[in-house]
C-alpha cells in the first residue's frame, strides 16, 4: 500500500518504522497509566518498557533470522543489511519471549510485583500491536494466502514487492487487519477486565490464551515465509510458541495467586 511516507533525496521514511513507534509510545502510555491505578512505581515501568521494547526488537530479529537460517548463512551480508536491521519487523512471537525474559530480570532485581506487572503490560502490548499491524499492512509485509473472499486485498506497489517480496496483483488474505483488529478487541477486554481483576496474572493470563490462540488460527491463512515450520510443515515454528502462550496463560489461571491491595504510586 504506502511502504514509505516520503522521500527526501537518499533518505525515505519507512511507513511500519512510524506506525511501530507510535505503537510504543500509545502502549507506553497505557503502562504508564495503569501502573499509577495498579500501585506500581511509573518510573520503574518506563524503565521496564525500554528494557522490553529493546529486548524485543532484538529478539523478533534474532527469530526471524532463526527460523530462515538457511537462507542467512548463505547470505551473510543480509545479517547487517538496511533491510534487515531497520526495515523488517522480525517474528513478533520471538520479540515477545525475549521481551518477558528479559523484563522478568528487571522485575527481580528491582523487587518489583512480576505478576501484578505483567498485568499492567498486557493491555499496552495489545494496542501497540494493532498499531505496529497497521504498519505492516501499509509495507505489505505479513500477507495472507490467496484467496477468492469479498474482503481479500490486492497489492500493486512495486515498492512493496521490491522492499519484502509481497505479491502483486493477486487477492490476498488480509492477515495484518485480522490481527489488528483482534489485538484492538483484546485490548478492550483487557483494559475492561484490569478494574476488576481477580487475582495476580489474570490480566496476563487471558492475554497468553487470547492472542496464542489468534495467532495459532490466523497462521493457517499466512502466506509469507519466514516463521518456520514443526512436526513435518503441518504447524510453523509460531503456531507453536502460540501454543506455549496458551498453556502459559492458563498456568497463570490455574495459579490464580492472590490479589494483594495495591499501595498508593509515587
Amino acid at each position: 500500500m504506502f511502504p514509505r511516507l516520503f522521500h527526501i533525496g537518499s533518505y525515505y521514511q519507512p511507513t511500519y518504522g512510524v506506525m511501530a513507534a507510535l505503537g510504543l509510545i500509545v502502549g507506553m502510555t497505557v503502562v504508564f497509566y495503569l501502573a499509577k491505578q495498579q500501585g506500581i512505581d511509573p518510573d520503574k515501568m518506563w524503565n521496564l518498557g525500554a528494557i522490553a521494547i529493546f529486548s524485543g526488537i532484538i529478539g523478533a530479529k534474532v527469530l526471524m533470522i532463526l527460523v530462515d537460517f538457511t537462507y542467512y548463512m548463505n547470505h551473510l551480508g543480509e545479517l547487517f543489511s538496511v533491510a534487515t536491521l531497520l526495515q523488517s519487523g522480525g517474528v513478533f512471537s520471538g520479540g515477545l519471549v525475549l521481551a518477558v525474559v528479559c523484563g522478568g530480570w528487571y522485575v527481580w532485581k528491582n523487587q518489583i510485583p512480576f505478576l501484578r506487572a505483567a498485568d499492567v503490560f498486557a493491555p499496552g502490548i495489545a494496542i501497540g500491536h494493532a498499531l505496529g499491524r497497521v504498519g505492516c499492512f501499509a509495507a505489505g509485509c505479513c500477507w495472507g494466502k490467496p484467496t477468492t473472499v469479498p474482503w481479500g486485498i490486492t497489492f500493486t506497489n512495486p515498492l512493496a514487492h521490491e522492499l519484502v517480496g509481497t505479491p502483486l496483483g493477486v487477492k490476498l488474505q488480509p492477515t495484518q487487519l485480522y490481527e489488528m483488529v483482534a489485538e484492538i478487541i483484546n485490548f478492550v477486554i483487557l483494559l475492561l477486565l484490569i478494574r476488576k481483576k481477580k487475582f495476580e496474572g489474570q490480566i496476563m493470563g487471558l492475554y497468553l490464551f487470547l492472542y496464542g490462540v489468534e495467532r495459532f488460527v490466523i497462521e493457517f491463512w499466512r502466506g509469507d515465509p519466514g516463521r518456520g515450520e514443526v512436526f513435518g510443515g503441518a504447524l510453523s515454528g509460531t503456531q507453536l510458541i502460540a501454543i506455549f502462550m496458551v498453556i502459559t496463560g492458563g498456568v497463570l489461571w490455574m495459579m490464580r495467586r492472590p490479589l494483594h491491595e495495591p499501595a498508593a504510586a509515587k
